[in-house]
């Protein structure tokens, strides 16, 4: 039986059904490849994919609740992994509804889906921007998240309860992945990197936000594969020792369900992440100083403490490598 990764010609989505296929696995891979940034990016990436035997792509979108239903019953996937969302903070603000579409009823869709199969185990992605309003550094999967500050990460938190209500429900093990700024190869051109690497190049100014005190745990994306994999070979427990007098918040005595970090666990200063750009370079970035924008957060960093115990893992990218293997990426790709 084959593996669902949804999202498959999405950034993480494409390396995740990678890695999968490189190991043996056969991928059923769900995109829309939908028009929110550069669709021929997408469809560079499903062209990898598409070399691949083992590889079938469904071109359909997560909220068709019909095509997701008959698909989950056609090919009945012994694991899913869902990537598909509609991602970013700030476009939230711009388009609400694409966000209830996506990432509410299609996650619905999802569950619906292994509800009527049962896969060994359910993987999604999250986002660190749960965290919301918690200042306390690092964020922590067994400290509360439930003050967030944008719709996109408020359809996230709604992803992690309607996970374990499933998991409950239904008894199919559902493991949540709280992602920390993944950039690498074949990144999102609305994310920082691909605008800060093509405004350097170009002569043009970066926006930089915050006026550049802010600091990210950037993670580059093959650590998060990694952990997106392991957590996929390892099945969700019930927690034993789950006390409801005092409920942790990343595990549960009553469903096979938890949440993890994945990040470097190293948050690395904005204006340093302009600076390894610099350095590869050889070109000094033209600065636009701004102030914060609705909906980010001054700092991140994930604690991985509870991450490394579970699933063994231990990030190796440094952000001086992974920014190198960036840029060399993408001089290759758009330069060609």
């Amino acid at each position: 039986m084959p593996i669902l990764v949804t999202g498959s010609a999405g950034f993480v989505g494409f390396h995740t059904a990678r890695r999968l296929l490189d190991r043996g696995a056969a991928v059923v891979g769900l995109d829309n490849l939908n028009a929110y940034y550069d669709p021929s990016l997408k469809a560079a990436r499903l062209a990898i994919l598409e070399g691949y035997p083992a590889y079938r792509h469904a071109k359909l979108d997560l909220a068709d609740r019909e095509g997701v239903a008959a698909l989950f019953a056609e090919t009945r996937p012994e694991g899913v992994v869902n990537l598909a969302a509609q991602a970013g903070v700030r476009y939230s603000l711009e388009n609400p509804h694409a966000y209830a579409d996506a990432n509410v009823v299609g996650f619905l869709n999802v569950l619906e889906g292994c509800r009527a199969v049962q896969p060994k185990h359910l993987v999604y992605a999250s986002t660190s921007s749960v965290y919301g309003a918690n200042g306390k550094l690092p964020f922590d999967v067994h400290d509360s998240a439930t003050h967030p500050i944008t719709l996109y990460a408020a359809t996230k938190l709604a992803n992690e309860a309607m996970a374990h209500a499933y998991a409950h429900l239904f008894g199919f093990p559902c493991t949540g992945l709280r992602f920390f700024t993944v950039y690498g190869p074949w990144g999102r051109p609305d994310m920082s990197p691909i605008r800060f690497l093509s405004a350097i190049l170009e002569g043009r100014p970066i926006e930089v936000y915050g006026q550049g005190r802010m600091t990210r745990d950037f993670t580059y994306v093959d650590d998060i594969v990694d952990g997106v994999v392991a957590a996929l070979d390892r099945p969700a427990p019930v927690n034993p020792d789950w006390d409801p007098l005092k409920p942790d918040p990343a595990t549960s005595g009553v469903a096979p369900w938890r949440v993890f970090n994945l990040g470097a666990g190293q948050p690395v200063d904005l204006m340093r992440y302009i600076q390894v750009f610099e350095a590869k370079l050889g070109r000094k970035a033209i600065l636009d100083m701004l102030p914060m924008q609705p909906g980010d957060v001054t700092d991140t960093e994930a604690d991985i403490t509870a991450t490394a115990q579970a699933l063994g893992y231990a990030p190796k990218v440094s952000i001086e490598e992974g920014v190198s293997r960036f840029v060399d990426w993408y001089l290759d790709y758009y330069r060609r």
